[in-house]
């Protein structure tokens, strides 16, 4: 059989069910390449060592007529910060020794339900919070290893971008999802806040966490996203006639964007208005507060969440991790509370907009991959974090899909939709991904 790495879960679906390729044949390959690949990506913390024995079991199943659905057979990968029964958790840290988890979180075994494989932990920065930490080191991206594959969700999107897996699941809560499939040239979805369970998965703050996929194209993400919610997300045909766009000023066209972003920006709206989609550019003073207030809500939260870990070992952070967290034992109570106040009314201006647009657009990163991840401050720059936090703060759905590259670097396009309307965010990726037909192959 030929080599599978970059096959999508339809094309695997088929060749399994025709007879054509074996999950046991697909999960060597994934394994192979991954070993190749490792030591120029540094992406995996972890090989599940019952992923052949899984494989094995899943392709009898399929001989005898036992499937399981979209994910039969389908090799996954799992951000080493959600537990997988009987592997290491390990945060991208130093605080404990990894910790064997003694079952799965909820979001694995319903992957484990659907027929999914669980190949390997990924690497992340260090608990989703501060850097990669230095005896860990930072994920490489795969369409330049000099550059970051980004945070926090680093590893599953390299892993995915360079064909090692088709599928892998991610947090996001400023846009850990989004930056590295942004920086990586892949589609990654942010569900709507709650969709997707998070027991089993350790927190970095629990107003903002959210778990979701990371895919090489849409599709992917929504058949991933129906597993892993417990829902179906149907896709029709793609069409982008007489869908309303809402360009966000304040992402669109901020000094933050590098030139080449910006004339892709432009270059975007010009395909998709001859598409059809009406663009409509839309102003809200909220924005331009959303990250600033966001921060207020992350620090504080993960400084009580971290208490008893700092208590234990505060060395065996990265010391740019343990800075924050020990900076989030100062935070103003009543700063925090009022953020929490904007929050609801950041919700609230944006779901009204949402009667004059179908989805929210802007750039996913005002930049491609950096050399390495840029730090979390408060210098009055968005920086990385520009288009992603705000979602993150009203809760409501958002995608990252490939849009272009600069050089020969991937520029990802974000889209967000109304809170709970996952399916609408979703058809209409799914159409903008047709129009754009920009996703391209890391040379490896």
């Amino acid at each position: 059989m030929s080599e599978t790495a970059f096959l999508g879960v339809r094309e695997l679906g088929r060749l399994y069910r025709h007879g054509a390729l074996s999950p046991v044949e697909a999960t060597r390959q994934a394994i192979e390449r991954m070993e190749r690949l490792e030591p120029k990506l540094n992406a995996v913390s972890h090989i599940v060592a019952t992923a052949m024995q899984d494989a094995e079991r899943l392709a009898v199943d399929l001989r005898s007529g036992r499937d399981l659905g979209a994910l039969h057979g389908i090799p996954v990968a799992i951000k080493d910060l959600i537990e997988v029964k009987d592997a290491p958790t390990g945060f991208g840290s130093r605080v404990r020794a990894p910790a064997i988890a003694p079952k799965d979180a909820t979001l694995v075994k319903r992957l484990r339900d659907a027929g999914a494989i669980i190949l390997c932990k990924s690497n992340l920065l260090e608990y989703a919070y501060g850097i990669a930490h230095p005896d860990v080191g930072q994920t490489n991206n795969p369409h330049d290893a000099g550059r970051t594959s980004g945070g926090s969700s680093g590893g599953s999107a390299a892993l995915v971008a360079a064909g090692v897996v088709p599928l892998a699941v991610g947090t996001d809560t400023g846009g850990s999802i989004r930056i590295p499939a942004s920086y990586c040239g892949i589609v990654g979805l942010k569900p709507t806040f709650g969709l997707v369970p998070l027991d089993g998965v350790f927190p970095l703050s629990w107003s903002l966490d959210h778990a979701g996929p990371l895919a090489r194209t849409v599709t992917d993400a929504a058949t991933m996203l129906g597993c892993l919610s417990d829902k179906t997300f149907s896709l029709l045909e793609p069409s982008l006639e007489g869908v309303r766009i809402g360009v966000v000023r304040y992402h669109a066209g901020s000094s933050e964007l590098t030139p080449a972003v910006a004339a892709n920006l432009q270059e975007i709206l010009e395909k998709l208005a001859l598409r059809g989609a009406v663009i409509k550019t839309i102003d809200l003073p909220e924005f331009a507060a959303a990250n600033l207030e966001l921060r207020k809500i992350i620090r504080p939260e993960a400084s009580v969440i971290h208490t008893s870990l700092h208590a234990e070992n505060p060395s065996g952070y990265a010391p740019r991790t343990r800075s924050q967290i020990e900076t989030g034992f100062g935070a103003s109570a009543v700063d925090y509370l009022r953020a929490q106040e904007f929050r609801v009314k950041l919700r609230e201006a944006i779901e009204a907009r949402f009667a004059e647009v179908d989805v929210l657009l802007g750039p996913s990163v005002p930049f491609p991959a950096p050399v390495e991840d840029p730090e979390f401050t408060e210098d009055g720059q968005e920086g990385e974090m520009l288009s992603s936090g705000f979602a993150n703060m009203t809760g409501q759905p958002s995608i990252s899909i490939p849009c272009g590259i600069d050089g020969h670097l991937p520029l990802g396009l974000q889209l967000t939709g109304a809170f709970g309307a996952d399916g609408k965010l979703l058809q209409i990726a799914l159409a903008v991904e047709a129009a754009l037909d920009a996703y391209r192959q890391p040379t490896l």
